[in-house]
């Protein structure tokens, strides 16, 4: 219980930036049990559901989702969006694997991975708008424990292609821990928003697992890059699908 725990608390250290520390000795409490990590999602989602909730009782509905999107970059950190601009610059990049890869590998921000970051936060600003307020700040809890789920399952079938800590969360997650933590995820999915919480979480796995073969067929593998790229990428396929199933799917709890 005292590893579990610990690997919780490295789990913040990890996904977000509240300081609450994190070490090698952390990291590898974590890698040993990475399906906490819809457990973060859940609270890191709650935190974001809160913000919406305030906003939306001043703000306009433009307004709360411009500030939800600095709300998510101020608490969880840029790692994430960076991983997917570097993912995006190596996808679009022109060549063999090689050059792809060192693309990917470039510091310096290119043509696909600016195309990438634009696409995903104005999907997020279109979604985040549209989402009725009722279900906004459930959509956005539902949403981060379905992408960091989603981290998981990207991890658990991807091939590890560098060193570094995408390496270690790579070859230390398997489909076992892919099921318990997509278990868990269901649990608290279902919880929030019922069916719709399922349809979400499914839609955002789907994401993740055709993201293993986007970094398959373009690097012959995967790097810490593509679990940040597939998390801020399924956190709107799940905010996305909330939106457009809302009105289909029940939700309400009561």
């Amino acid at each position: 219980m005292k590893d579990l725990l610990f690997a919780l608390k490295s789990g913040f250290g990890w996904l977000s930036t509240i300081p609450v520390g994190i070490s090698m000795e952390g990291i590898e409490a974590l890698m040993r049990h990475v399906y906490v990590f819809p457990l973060v999602g859940l609270v890191l989602g709650a935190i974001l559901g809160a913000v919406a909730y305030l906003g939306a009782q001043v703000l306009s509905a433009n307004l709360v989702a411009i500030v939800v999107i600095v709300a998510i970059y101020k608490l969880c950190g840029i790692n994430h969006i960076d991983g997917l601009a570097d993912f995006g610059d190596g996808v679009i990049a022109h060549g063999p694997r090689e050059k792809k890869i060192a693309a990917m590998k470039d510091v310096s921000l290119g043509t696909g991975g600016a195309v990438f970051m634009a696409v995903i936060l104005l999907a997020a600003f279109a979604t985040l708008s549209d989402t009725p307020r009722a279900l906004l700040p459930l959509a956005l809890l539902v949403a981060e424990v379905s992408a960091k789920e989603a981290m998981i399952c990207f991890a658990a079938f991807s091939t590890s292609l560098q060193k570094g800590f995408g390496q270690i969360m790579i070859e230390r997650t398997g489909a076992g821990q892919f099921l318990l933590g997509l278990a868990i995820s269901a649990i608290l999915c279902a919880a929030v928003l019922g069916p719709l919480g399922l349809a979400a979480l499914v839609a955002a796995q789907a994401a993740a697992f055709y993201l293993v073969l986007v970094a398959k067929w373009n690097f012959g593998g995967a790097t810490g890059d593509g679990i940040g790229a597939t998390n801020e990428i399924a956190r709107v396929v799940a905010l996305a699908t909330a939106l457009t199933l809302g009105g289909v799917l029940p939700w309400m709890l009561w």
